[in-house]
């Protein structure tokens, strides 16, 4: 009896903690469930409240409300969203149906294997679209897609701005990425070569490689052209690859032999027999020592200093034992285009690489294979951009000497800047140039010749490989303006000096010269004073 007394008065308090209990449970559910804004706070009423149920319940309703009004919201943004991806649909629908796309019709979706092999054909007419394989025929000089090159650790490049260097490490993730693919894949490529079963050959690795020439055709995709050594000293590979803008797609791999590959080097000149003389210990050093496989023709206007030529010419034949030269002399006006048209007609052996060539140009034999690899008689002609070095006396001007000429031969922002407004250093097999129509001859002196020569390329079905070359310069000399010129061109003429000169650094140095020295005279005095 006291027992069944005991638990009719207990019963009452378990009811009211079980109510208790489900109220809590109710209330975690709504706060994990319910969105919340970034500032919305749940308040509790306070255990000890004497309104404590009352509280609970006014929350839950007012949770209740707020999530039924979300679930309204969410409904009608689902709904505005259909019906603007029906609209959108129906819209592309129409375009569609106006203007069916050429890729999608060729790729059925319910035939895997067929869709792939339209997409590999896809891609592989990107190939042919770009200029791989043949030459495009161009209007003019500025149509043409310039190449950049690279090494292991550089890319020297012509587009710099004013942030960018001719010749810089490729800091952006993405350029050195993709040029590190690019090598790895050509790499792994000379290693695992098509046809050749389980035969032993040479393993390649990234040290091999040489140099590398790449460009992007925005429409097309990326153009890579690498060079690696080869089993010998004078033989190379070369691996040509695509990026159509998806996977890198490899076009061609070759053995490249330049052994027996002889480039004639034409130089027309008049006078200038001191510049001929600095001209003759670059080829002697880089031509004749180094590469060995050169001749020289020199295209001589006029009789003032020719003596002195022809015996520069002799003493370098004697000392070097070196026969593979050539001298014209020519009784007129000087004509570059002439006399390099001369000298290139000249020539009666097979089929030769021509490098039309000036007096002012320093050359490496590195520059000589590049000469040789971006040639190929009916299909490529060969565009480097050299570097136009800066008067050394404003460069070194603050120094205690003028450094040797090899160590001014530096590649930097302040050293000098690519010459890409010039076309006259060429090299090209000569029947292709005989082919073209050699040069224009109405042209006398200097200047119009090389820009009509390369348009005639560009006209024609040939590849024009143009890109910025770390072996080749274009050593500073003073740049007279006379005064028989128009004021138009005088200014014209000063403009071009100005900018062969220095920098724009070293040129506001320059201007304000004045002003600095008298900011270090003033630091002087006052640090006397103290």
């Amino acid at each position: 009896m006291m027992l069944r007394r005991g638990f009719i008065l207990f019963l009452p308090r378990l009811v009211g903690l079980l109510v208790v209990a489900c109220c809590s449970v109710s209330i975690v559910y709504m706060l994990a469930c319910t969105p919340k804004g970034d500032n919305q706070q749940l308040t509790f009423p306070r255990v000890h409240s004497p309104t404590v149920k009352e509280g609970y319940e006014a929350i839950l309703q007012e949770r209740e409300e707020q999530h039924r009004n979300y679930i309204i919201s969410l409904k009608k943004q689902i709904a505005q969203l259909k019906a603007e991806l029906q609209g959108r649909s129906e819209q592309l629908k129409n375009v569609q149906d106006q203007y069916p796309d050429p890729l999608d019709n060729r790729l059925d979706h319910s035939n895997t294997e067929k869709a792939q092999a339209n997409l590999l054909a896809f891609l592989r007419s990107q190939v042919d679209k770009a200029e791989v394989h043949s030459g495009v025929k161009l209007s003019t000089e500025y149509a043409a897609v310039p190449f950049e090159s690279f090494t292991l650790q550089k890319v020297y490049q012509l587009e710099t701005g004013l942030t960018r260097h001719p010749e810089e490490k490729p800091v952006r993730k993405d350029k050195r990425d993709e040029l590190i693919e690019v090598i790895e894949l050509a790499v792994g490529s000379l290693n695992n070569p098509e046809g050749e079963g389980n035969a032993k050959h040479h393993v390649y690795t990234a040290s091999d490689f040489v140099e590398g020439i790449y460009r992007t055709e925005k429409d097309k995709g990326t153009l890579y052209e690498l060079t690696f050594k080869g089993d010998t000293k004078h033989q190379f590979k070369k691996i040509v690859l695509f990026r159509p803008f998806g996977p890198v797609m490899k076009v061609k791999n070759e053995n490249v032999n330049m052994a027996d590959t002889l480039i004639n080097v034409i130089v027309p000149l008049a006078k200038r027999a001191s510049k001929f003389r600095q001209f003759m210990q670059n080829f002697r050093e880089m031509g004749i020592q180094q590469d060995g496989r050169i001749h020289l023709t020199v295209v001589y206007f006029g009789k003032e200093q020719m003596n002195e030529v022809k015996s520069i010419l002799e003493n370098t034949s004697k000392s070097a034992n070196f026969k593979n030269f050539t001298f014209i002399q020519l009784n007129e006006e000087f004509s570059r285009g002439k006399g390099l048209d001369i000298g290139a007609r000249f020539w009666k052996g097979n089929n030769v690489v021509l490098f039309f060539c000036d007096v002012d140009i320093y050359f490496t034999a590195e520059f000589l294979n590049s000469c040789r690899l971006n040639t190929q008689p009916g299909k490529k002609v060969f565009y480097p951009v050299l570097f136009s070095q800066y008067n050394p006396s404003i460069i070194y001007g603050h120094h205690d000497s003028i450094p040797s000429l090899e160590q001014q031969l530096i590649i930097k922002k302040e050293t000098g800047f690519w010459r890409d407004f010039g076309f006259g250093m060429t090299c090209q097999y000569r029947s292709d140039f005989i082919n073209i129509g050699g040069f224009d001859l109405d042209i006398k002196g200097w200047g119009g010749e090389d820009v009509h020569l390369y348009r005639k390329y560009l006209h024609s079905n040939l590849i024009v490989i143009r890109t910025p070359v770390r072996g080749l310069f274009h050593l500073w000399h003073e740049k007279q303006c006379l005064d028989e010129l128009t004021p138009e061109q005088y200014k014209m003429c000063m403009q071009s000096k100005a900018m062969n000169e220095a920098s724009h650094g070293q040129l506001g140095m320059l201007v304000f010269k004045q002003e600095i020295e008298t900011h270090l005279h003033r630091q002087k005095l006052s640090s006397k004073k103290t």
